[in-house]
């Protein structure tokens, strides 16, 4: 296991904010005051560690199988149209990231980037219906090999106001690599074909990389 990149400044800048005014306490006698702080900044560094730790991991790797690009739990399955790039009916599975989840992205099926965009927007909660049209996201479109294309939303939320997105347009791309990174929780909507045999329930947990959400025809 090992702390991603975009949270070791954030994790520098909170360990010196906390060792400067625990130092305060310490100086100004305020022992108890100190005791109890370090206590604190202790949990605060736990914590904030966890948000950004990427795990090692044994990825799943077969090129029939969509897997999961992120770590959470499955909040939606159900057939939609999709407007903005694919413009026809597909089962979107949804997953829902808590702040306790791994934050890193996964790519879940080999081929080619075909299409990215970002997308200005609201940050309401990620559970919100209407989050995967209004708020704050990164559209990506992967096609393999055999023509099949796979379009994924990276969403903020309330809480996660930054997503980053490390792909580019043209890029070959292999199934379980790093797609990005959503800070502090989110999630990650998958549109599939309609023939594809879903493999998870609605409240199933998954790691970005490993669980197989679907298998392809």
């Amino acid at each position: 296991m090992y702390i991603h990149r975009e949270g070791r400044s954030f994790l520098l800048a909170v360990l010196l904010i906390l060792v400067i005014i625990n130092g305060a306490l310490w100086y100004f006698d305020l022992h108890l005051i100190f005791y109890i702080f370090v206590f604190i900044s202790s949990v605060l560094m736990i914590l904030f560690g966890q948000f950004f730790r990427v795990p090692s991991r044994k990825l799943t790797k077969n090129p029939n199988y969509v897997i999961s690009p992120a770590d959470g739990k499955v909040v939606v399955i159900e057939k939609v149209f999709e407007p903005e790039y694919l413009k026809e009916e597909r089962i979107q599975v949804s997953v829902f990231m808590s702040p306790f989840n791994v934050h890193q992205n996964r790519v879940p099926m080999s081929g080619t980037l075909e299409y990215y965009k970002y997308h200005v927007g609201e940050y309401l909660v990620a559970y919100h219906p209407k989050s995967s049209e209004l708020n704050e996201r990164n559209t990506a479109v992967i096609t393999n090999d055999k023509g099949t294309k796979l379009l994924m939303r990276q969403i903020a939320g309330a809480v996660a106001r930054r997503i980053r997105f490390y792909l580019k347009e043209g890029q070959k791309v292999e199934q379980g690599q790093e797609l990005g990174f959503i800070k502090f929780g989110s999630r990650m909507d998958i549109f599939l074909p309609l023939d594809a045999d879903i493999k998870v329930a609605l409240g199933d947990k998954t790691k970005a990389g490993v669980s197989i959400l679907a298998e392809l025809k």
